[in-house]
This record gives C-alpha cells, structure tokens and sequence, in this order.
C-alpha cells in the first residue's frame, strides 16, 4: 500500500497524544501525579495539540475533504466513522476531567473522577478503532490480524510513557517507577514488533491468482498482459511495492529508533543526575519518534492488497 504521509503523521501523533492523556488522567486519580500546575497543564495542552493535529491531518488522504463529517453518519458499518465519533466524544469527559484538574480540583472529586475514568476508556477505544480502520479490511492480509490492534495500543502507550517522561524532567523532577515502566513497555514492544514481522514473513493470503480469476481449475494462473498501458489508481495506491532490501534495513531503523536505543538511553537516566537524566530522556524520545514514523511507513509499504493478483502478484 501507498504510505500517505497524513495518515503516518495521523496515526502517530494521535495515538501520542492518547496515550499521554491517558496517562494524567489515570495519574492523577491514582495521585501519582506531582501537584504541579504548568507540568499538568502543558501535558494537557501538548496531548490534544497531538490528537487535534493528527486528527485534521487525516482528512489531507480524503479526495474531498470538505465532506469529511459525512463519515461520521455511518458508524453502524464503518470503523473509520467509529473513530471519528469517538474522537469528538472523547473530548468531553478528558475535557472536563482536565478543567477540574487544573482549576477546580478540590470540588466533585469523587464525580469528576468517574468523569476521568470515562475518559481514559473512551480514549482506548478511539485508539482502538483506528486500529480497526485496518485490521478490518480482510483483502489485507498484514492488517487483518489479531497483532494490529494490539500494536496500535502498546505504541500509543508506549509514546505517552515517553513523552510523559520528557515532560517531567522538564519541570525538574523523574519518577523512577515510570521510568521502569517505560523500559518494560518498550521490551514489550520490541517483542510484539519482532513478532508481527516473523508472522508478516512467515505467512500470506489464502488469496491467490487462480482464486482471484476463478481459473485455478486450469492450472497456475499467470498474467500474460498488464490490463493498462500505464500505471492506474490501483497500482499505484495498492500495488506499492518496496524491495527486500530496503525493507531490511527500515526496519532495524525501526528496532533501533523506537526500542533498542529508547530503552538504552531511559536505562542511562537512572543512573544520572537530574540535568543529564533530562537529556538521556529528550534524547530517547526523539529517537522513538524517527523510529515510529518508520515503523508505520512500513506498516503501509509492506501490505499487499488483493487487487494485485490481477496485476501481476503471484501472492498478497
């Protein structure tokens, strides 16, 4: 599949942005959170400029963007109009879960901690369903899998840990347990990633060129002609192909960037001070994020659609 920059960008920065929200709120109800005003405050602000950016920047991949809250009318049959709705509705009780924390928080604290419980919940979900905008569409076989959704909630997770981690030292203070809690998160990630990948080469799609024509009682089935004199929609945006060897080498990008080396660096900042903990912990987030932008480059640039049977494929 073609990778579309606003979708990489999309589901990246929002699921960021979900999983750092998550993570104040659940926080602060389990009083975990330091009681400081602008660390709260800019950890709101950074979580839903991530998730209102992400989610504008999905709509530049639609033909007609003007029509984009048309998705929303569907959500009985799409997963994509799932999404949207519970994007807008996730706002609401984040939304007022964060105005109590930061302004009110000595009022319905019992209320408003329903309210953040809600919120975290609704958030899963929306991440949730944009992972089923993939894992739904069966003529994909490397997105139509159990290891899809689960991917897209532990790197969301996965991020929020980091940035939360960042956001901290910034205001002059690390919280061990955290720190620990990213480094597990991470192997976790590393494991699940390695996985994915073994299952993506280990395996392919019952689909195949004699299934596809309905000839297989014939023989193998081969293309003989292309169908177009130049490359149309479908070869294009479906029929992306990259070689084996870049392949490789993006994906020990991959390793690198969003695991190996964030896990290292977190691990060096438990043994520094608090200025050099800082650094390790900004660094070990800029190299997750080059390492997840690559990772969801090559989410989309190693699935095979079906419609690439007919053109040629000799397997999806």
């Amino acid at each position: 599949m073609h990778p579309a920059k606003s979708v990489i960008f999309f589901t990246t920065a929002s699921g960021a942005g979900y999983g750092l929200l998550c993570l104040l709120i659940a926080g602060n109800i389990l009083g975990m959170m330091p009681g400081n005003f602008w660390l709260a405050f800019t950890g709101y602000a950074v979580s839903y400029v991530l998730i209102a950016g992400g989610l504008l920047s999905s709509t530049f991949h639609l033909g007609h963007p003007e029509r984009a809250w048309r998705a929303l009318t569907q959500w009985r049959s799409s997963w994509l109009s799932r999404e949207g709705v519970m994007a807008l509705l996730t706002f609401l009780p984040t939304g007022l879960y964060a105005l109590h924390h930061l302004f009110f928080a000595d009022m319905m604290q019992g209320l408003m901690g329903l309210v953040g419980i809600i919120g975290v919940i609704c958030a899963i979900v929306t991440v949730y369903c944009t992972a089923m905008i993939y894992a739904s569409l069966k003529p994909i076989h490397a997105w139509s899998n159990g290891y899809v959704p689960a991917g897209y909630l532990l790197l969301a997770l996965m991020s929020g840990l980091l940035l939360l981690n960042v956001l901290l030292a910034l205001w002059g203070t690390t919280e061990t347990s955290l720190q620990l809690a990213t480094l597990l998160i991470l192997g976790i990630g590393l494991v699940w990633k390695i996985i994915y990948w073994r299952f993506l080469d280990g395996s392919k799609s019952i689909s195949t060129p004699e299934s596809a024509t309905g000839l297989g009682e014939f023989g193998t089935v081969q293309l003989f002609e292309g169908p177009h004199t130049e490359a149309n929609y479908l070869m294009k945006e479906m029929g992306f192909k990259i070689a084996r060897k870049h392949s490789a080498k993006l994906r020990l990008i991959t390793l690198m960037g969003a695991f190996v080396v964030p896990f290292v660096l977190i691990l060096l900042s438990l043994l520094f001070g608090s200025v050099g903990a800082g650094i390790s912990l900004v660094l070990a987030l800029l190299a997750a994020a080059v390492g997840l932008v690559t990772e969801r480059w090559l989410f989309f640039a190693e699935a095979r659609h079906t419609v690439g049977l007919y053109y040629g494929a000799s397997h999806a």
